[in-house]
């Protein structure tokens, strides 16, 4: 008889193995038996409550943008001006609980699946829109909207370029640096503004 309540702390678990196996093999080059066996379940467990090893993925990449968007909305939290906004965004990108080597492969993984599966690309198109509009609500209150829009769509591309270099374990070698990286070219795009 299964134990009840047991299935949230299951699926937990084999969403933590999955991304401790992505970050240790570098790729998705592993099994639902390993995951499963480093999540402490059997293989027939973990393809009940996941189905295949794609259908674990998706629901890795949605358990790792949940924890960001959370991030994200508790930093917000501690800002006042728009300026705030923008920093504490980047802040977030580069925090401890994401920028981790294991996250950063599960995140290569994931770009690389996108470009084969739909329904991963629709989970890549949400986490594009909601760091654009995350940047953009303290943008908008620095820059006019279309230079924002701009500068917003830049600041993205730094952040997913610095994640993709540091999971070929080439350029910025830890989130201290990268923050400073992005918030020199944001220094650069506002230089002579006065802020809000």
């Amino acid at each position: 008889m299964p134990k009840i309540g047991m299935e949230p702390l299951r699926r937990r678990a084999l969403i933590d193995a999955t991304i401790s196996a992505i970050g240790e093999h570098g790729s998705l080059d592993v099994t639902m038996s390993e995951i499963a066996g480093r999540a402490g379940v059997s293989s027939a467990l973990a393809h009940h409550y996941f189905g295949a090893k794609d259908e674990l993925l998706f629901a890795t990449m949605r358990h790792i943008l949940a924890e960001l968007n959370t991030d994200t909305r508790h930093a917000f939290g501690h800002t006042v001006t728009p300026r705030q906004r923008v920093s504490a965004v980047v802040a977030v990108s580069f925090s401890d609980g994401q920028f981790q080597p294991q996250i950063i492969a599960a995140w290569l993984a994931f770009y690389v699946e996108a470009q084969k599966s739909s329904k991963l690309r629709r989970l890549l198109r949400i986490y594009a829109r909601r760091l654009h509009s995350n940047l953009m609500s303290g943008l908008t209150g620095i820059l006019p909207r279309a230079e924002a829009g701009r500068v917003a769509e830049a600041i993205a591309a730094l952040i997913d370029g610095l994640y993709i270099r540091r999971a070929l374990k080439d350029g910025v070698p830890d989130a201290r640096t990268a923050i400073a990286l992005v918030e020199d070219y944001l220094e650069t795009k506002l230089n002579g503004r006065s802020l809000p």
